[in-house]
């Protein structure tokens, strides 16, 4: 009795496993043509995903070069860092760039999204072989060097005058 109860037990089990697995291979085609059908989709990850020309240190060179600092901000001696979020078209172009999350003065995020705005083209992510749009999101760092600030200034060149 015992061994008719565990081979039924057994059965079960397996074709239950059985059905599983039919269900999950069914409903995976279906999404992933839900998918391609629109070209509307923004995906986040992708393989590839979208490149910089010249990789990352190209895009944090681009970065460093094109951002000018407010005038504003150095004199109230402002730093902080910006997150933006934007889409890497299916062509490489950028769009729809926004601040996720704010450097803490309207100035800052003003400037990270104008300089995001400037980049050319990247290397479009792609699915399946055919470039799609991706989000991507990068931080841009605003930091003054040290002894930038108005009143630091003032300190430094009166001091350098003395020692001359």
């Amino acid at each position: 009795m015992k061994r008719y109860l565990l081979t039924i037990l057994a059965f079960s089990a397996f074709t239950c496993s059985i059905q599983f697995a039919n269900a999950q291979t069914d409903t995976v085609p279906t999404q992933i043509e839900e998918e391609e059908a629109t070209e509307e989709n923004c995906f986040i990850f992708v393989e590839p995903m979208p490149e910089f020309p010249g990789g990352q240190a190209a895009l944090f060179k681009f970065l460093s070069e094109n951002v000018k600092y407010p005038k504003e901000a150095v004199k109230k001696g402002i730093q902080g860092r910006v997150i933006c979020q934007f889409v890497v078209e299916a062509d490489g172009s950028i769009s729809n760039v926004e601040v996720v999350r704010s450097g803490g003065h309207h100035l800052l995020d003003q400037e990270a999204v104008r300089v995001i705005s400037i980049m050319p083209k990247w290397k479009p992510g792609t699915q399946r072989g055919k470039p799609i749009r991706v989000k991507y999101t990068i931080p841009v760092n605003f930091r003054l060097p040290e002894g930038s600030s108005a009143k630091s200034k003032d300190t430094t060149s009166s001091t350098s005058k003395k020692r001359q």
